[in-house]
C-alpha cells in the first residue's frame, strides 16, 4: 500500500465514509469495532496529500460525523425553535460545517508539522489533541468522541484509568497500527494485541459499597416541550408530578424530578414541591431540577433538595443558544430561535459542595453537563452517586437521547460511581459503577422507574486525576514525529 494510490477526491469520500462509520460506533447502533476502522480510513495515505488537501479530509471527515450523528440538532431548531424548514436546514448544515473545521485544523497541523516515520503514532496523538481543542474552544462540545463508543467494547477496563481520552487514543492507535499491518509491517500487530489484551489484567472494580443499597424513584412526566412554558404547561407540569409522587406506592430514599420538572421560578413552585414532599415519609428525599432567581436578578439552573437532602447545586456548564444566548445584542430579535421563551441563566461556581440526601453525597451534573468528563471527575471525588437530571425532549425522536445516555454510561464507569438519570421524556435510566444501565423507562411515556442503587467509597485512577495525563501523553505522541520532520527538512 502506497501514500499515493489514491487520488485526493476518493480520500475525501473516504473521510466522509469514516466519519459515518464513527456515527455508527456510538448508540443506538453501538458497532463499536468500526472505531479503528475510522481511524484507519484517516490515517491512510495523509502524507502523500498536501497540507490543504489534508485539511479538506479532515473536514469531509467532520461532515460526516456530525452531518449523521448530530443531526438531532435540526429537531431542536425546527421543532422547538419555531424555524422554518429552510433556515433551519441553513442552520444545522453551518453548525455541522462549523464543528467539522477542527478536524480540519488538526488534521492541517499534523500534516505541516510531522514527518512519515513514526506517523502512526503521532497520528493517534494528534487525533487527541483534537478532541481535547473540541473539548474546551467556544465553550466546547465533546460528543460523539472517538473513544466514547468502546463503553461497551474489550477496551472498556481502561475507561477508569485514563477515561474516554485514553480510548480514543487505543482506537486511533489501532487504527493507525492496523495499516501498518496491511502494508506487511508484522510488527505492529504486537502493540495492537497488547492495548486490548491489558484490560484483562486491570482490576475489574476500582471502587467499593458504600452502605446499604439506596431505593430511588426517578419521575418521567412527558410532557410537550411546546407547551411547557405557558399556563397550561405549568399546571399540567405541577399536576402530573404531584400525581406521580402520590402514586409511590413504596417507600424509596430518593425521588427524582428531571431537570426544571416545574417551569416556573423557585419561589414559585415552593407550594407545590411542599405539598409533594409532604405525601412522602419524612426518611425520603425529594430531589427536583427547578429554575432560581437570586437576590441580585440572576436566573440560575439548579437542582434542589427538600425532606431528608440538604445543599443545592447551580449548573456552572451552560448550553449556548439554549440557556444564554452569546452576541445577545447582535442576535436577538434576528429569528424565532434566538427570542425562545426563557430567562437566560448565570453559571454557578466552579466548587460546589455535593447535595447530600438520604445519607448519601451526590455529585451533581446537569443535563450537557454529563458530556464533560473532567467535570463530572471533579463531582465524584466528593460523592458516592452522581446524579444528572436532562430534558432530553429538545432531541424529539433522534439519536441524541441514546448518545446521551451512552455518555453518561461512561462518566460512571470512567468514576466507578453509579449515576442517576431522570429526564423529562428519556431515556430515564440507573446505571452501575461499572456502566452497565440496571434499569431503563421507556422513551415517550409518563412513567415511574424504580430500583435500588449501590453508592460506592474509593477512586479510580482517572477521577484522581481527570484527564492531564493522557492530554499529556498525546503530545508526547507528537514529538517524535515533530522531530523527524526538522531533520528531514
Amino acid at each position: 500500500m502506497t501514500e499515493t494510490r489514491l487520488s485526493p477526491a476518493l480520500h475525501y469520500l473516504a473521510a466522509l465514509a469514516a466519519g459515518v462509520l464513527t456515527t455508527l460506533t456510538a448508540a443506538p447502533f453501538s458497532l463499536w469495532w468500526l472505531g479503528p476502522v475510522a481511524a484507519g480510513l484517516m490515517y491512510v495515505g495523509l502524507h502523500g496529500l498536501t497540507p490543504g488537501q489534508v485539511a479538506l479530509k479532515g473536514w469531509s471527515y467532520g461532515v460526516g460525523l456530525f452531518g449523521s450523528g448530530a443531526s438531532w440538532v435540526y429537531v431542536s431548531i425546527h421543532d422547538y425553535g419555531y424555524t422554518g424548514v429552510p433556515l433551519a436546514l441553513a442552520l444545522t448544515s453551518l453548525f455541522v460545517a462549523g464543528l467539522a473545521l477542527f478536524f480540519a485544523v488538526t488534521l492541517w497541523l499534523y500534516r505541516r508539522l510531522t514527518g512519515p516515520r513514526l506517523a502512526w503514532l503521532s497520528f493517534a496523538g494528534a487525533w487527541v489533541l483534537g478532541e481535547w481543542l473540541r473539548t474546551w474552544l467556544f465553550t466546547g462540545f465533546p460528543w460523539l468522541l472517538l473513544g466514547t463508543a468502546q463503553v461497551d467494547s474489550p477496551l472498556a477496563g481502561w475507561a477508569p484509568v485514563g477515561g474516554v481520552y485514553a480510548l480514543s487514543l487505543i482506537v486511533a492507535l489501532t487504527g493507525s497500527l492496523g495499516v501498518e499491518c496491511l502494508r506487511r509491517r508484522w510488527w505492529a500487530a504486537a502493540p495492537i494485541a497488547a492495548l486490548w489484551l491489558a484490560p484483562l489484567a486491570l482490576p475489574g472494580q476500582w471502587t467499593s459499597p458504600a452502605g446499604d443499597p439506596l431505593g430511588v424513584a426517578l419521575l418521567q412526566g412527558n410532557l410537550p416541550q411546546l407547551i411547557k412554558w405557558t399556563p397550561e404547561g405549568q399546571r399540567t407540569a405541577a399536576n402530573t408530578y404531584l400525581e406521580l409522587t402520590r402514586e409511590l406506592d413504596e417507600r424509596h430514599d430518593l425521588v427524582v424530578w428531571p431537570e426544571a420538572a416545574l417551569p416556573m421560578l423557585e419561589e414559585e413552585a415552593r407550594p407545590i414541591l411542599e405539598r409533594a414532599q409532604a405525601s412522602l415519609p419524612p426518611e425520603t428525599a425529594l430531589l427536583t431540577g427547578i429554575l432560581q432567581r437570586d437576590d441580585e436578578g440572576l436566573f440560575f439552573n439548579s437542582v434542589i433538595g427538600l425532606g431528608n437532602a440538604e445543599g443545592q447545586y447551580r449548573k456552572t456548564h451552560l448550553v449556548p443558544f439554549g440557556e444564554y444566548l452569546p452576541l445577545e445584542t447582535l442576535l436577538r430579535g434576528a429569528i424565532a430561535f434566538f427570542d425562545l421563551p426563557m430567562p437566560a441563566m448565570t453559571p454557578g461556581p466552579a466548587q460546589q459542595r455535593p447535595i447530600e440526601a438520604a445519607g448519601t453525597r451526590l455529585g451533581n451534573a446537569i443535563c450537557y453537563e454529563i458530556i464533560y468528563p473532567d467535570l463530572v471527575a471533579s463531582r465524584a471525588r466528593d460523592a458516592e452517586m452522581l446524579l444528572t437530571v436532562s430534558n432530553d425532549t429538545w432531541f424529539g425522536a433522534s439519536i441524541g437521547p441514546l448518545q446521551h445516555l451512552q455518555m453518561a454510561r461512561l462518566r460512571a464507569l470512567e468514576n466507578g460511581r453509579p449515576v442517576v438519570r431522570a429526564t423529562s421524556n428519556g431515556v430515564t435510566a440507573v446505571i452501575d459503577a461499572q456502566g452497565r444501565v440496571i434499569a431503563r423507562a421507556p422513551q415517550f411515556e409518563t412513567t415511574t422507574l424504580t430500583a435500588e442503587v449501590v453508592p460506592t467509597s474509593g477512586h479510580t485512577p482517572f477521577t484522581r486525576t481527570g484527564s492531564w495525563p493522557v492530554w499529556l501523553l498525546a503530545a508526547l505522541l507528537v514529538l517524535p514525529g515533530l522531530s523527524r520532520r526538522r531533520k528531514d527538512a
